[in-house]
């Protein structure tokens, strides 16, 4: 089958074939399984001139560097975000780490968006400074803020767009004109991954991907992956990576996600379609004090959302705070008894699964943060966080409705 310009067709089509070619050896539709350590030479010179990398292209010579399988992955993934080449990881964390020691060293300088995924949070404020790396934290949307944090050894931006877990939208193309084009921006996307956005597209240097979420969408594997130039993939191969510090997926994780992403397209706009449902009952929810949720408009975000996201859709997740004395309670225990009346939806900390997921961040995932470290990035005591799932989202709502009147 001769290949295609995948710019050149619509995106359903493309994340269906992009990346994954017939076998050669039988010709097998799916993409074989490379369950493989190590894959052998034919000459010694041969395998001389792929460890010494003089042979030109993908040259697998141990899994750790590549297999054929997770190459087929990442191939797919630079295709759905316009990028020239991506490198997978293990999970989420493996892509966040390894951005940063590929393009940071001791005495450079980072700016963090002062709201990000707990397991960043730590990178930010522990693994950083403990390598001589310096750090600041702001609110990355504010680009006031973010020119005056900028130094002289600022060498990258980090934020998320929708952010974890006040969804607020970030605008890609003001923050690089902002800061400049010698200074990288990172952008973790995995809240609204392709159909909804392209960052790259947007101006973002680098695009990273918890693919655990919805690129996979079936709550069953772990990864991560990383996209850009082919400079920055290549240096990001050279100097630590999958190779170097050990965190490759393995061979069958890279399977199900080549699985996952061929509905993506279908999944993420039920997703969406679902989580707007769920926000507009929210809204009017009397327990609810505010709904974040970028498709709203009376979000701060709907404007730069609109302008940003694509094909009218803003996300499968939407967090909400709850009024304060609940029928009598704290926003904090009547956010975790809403969650344990719960009967369709999970209480979990992931998102992008079939699964609606809901959790309590203040208890939850950034129950590690101080106080004052919550204050800051807007998480309050009665702060829910739902992935919208895919369920029927009538029966969503009715499942909310009878958990608040059980609180």
């Amino acid at each position: 089958m001769s290949k295609l310009d995948w710019n050149s067709v619509d995106f359903e089509t493309m994340i269906i074939h992009a990346g994954q070619e017939h076998d050669s050896a039988y010709g097998a539709l799916a993409t074989p399984i490379y369950q493989t350590s190590t894959f052998c030479f034919e000459t010694v010179e041969e395998g001389a001139a792929k460890f010494a990398n003089e042979i030109p292209g993908y040259h697998p010579v141990y899994t750790r560097g590549g297999n054929p399988t997770t190459r087929a992955f990442e191939l797919k993934c630079a295709a759905m975000e316009g990028g020239e080449d991506a490198v997978a990881t293990a999970s989420g964390m493996g892509a966040v780490g390894s951005v940063m020691l590929a393009f940071l060293k001791c005495g450079d300088h980072v700016i963090f968006d002062n709201s990000v995924y707990g397991g960043t949070n730590h990178v930010a404020t522990t693994n950083l400074p403990n390598l001589g790396i310096e750090v600041s934290r702001v609110d990355t949307a504010d680009l006031d803020a973010l020119k005056a944090a900028i130094r002289p050894n600022t060498k990258m931006v980090y934020f998320e767009t929708p952010n974890n877990p006040m969804i607020k939208v970030t605008d890609v193309a003001a923050v690089k004109a902002a800061v400049g084009k010698d200074i990288r921006v990172v952008v973790d996307a995995t809240f609204a991954p392709p159909p909804i956005q392209h960052v790259l597209k947007l101006g973002a240097d680098i695009v990273l991907h918890s693919i655990t979420k919805y690129i996979n969408g079936h709550g069953d594997a772990l990864g991560g992956v990383v996209v850009g130039s082919a400079a920055d993939m290549k240096q990001l191969r050279a100097n630590c990576m999958t190779k170097i510090n050990g965190c490759p997926p393995s061979p069958f994780n890279s399977y199900l996600v080549l699985r996952g992403m061929k509905t993506l397209a279908l999944r993420v706009e039920r997703h969406c379609q679902n989580a707007m449902a769920v926000a507009k009952y929210l809204e009017q929810n009397p327990y609810v004090k505010t709904v974040y949720y970028p498709g709203l408009e009376s979000s701060p975000s709907h404007e730069l959302a609109c302008r940003q996201m694509e094909n009218g859709l803003f996300g499968g997740i939407l967090s909400f705070e709850l009024k304060d004395n609940v029928k009598g309670m704290s926003s904090f225990e009547a956010g975790k008894k809403l969650l344990n009346n719960m009967k369709i939806a999970s209480i979990a900390v992931s998102l992008g699964d079939p699964d609606t997921l809901i959790e309590h961040p203040a208890s939850m995932t950034h129950v590690g943060l101080s106080p004052e470290a919550r204050l800051a990035a807007g998480i309050t005591d009665g702060l829910v966080r739902m992935s919208v799932g895919l369920e029927s989202a009538k029966d969503l709502i009715n499942d909310l409705e009878q958990a608040f009147e059980a609180i």
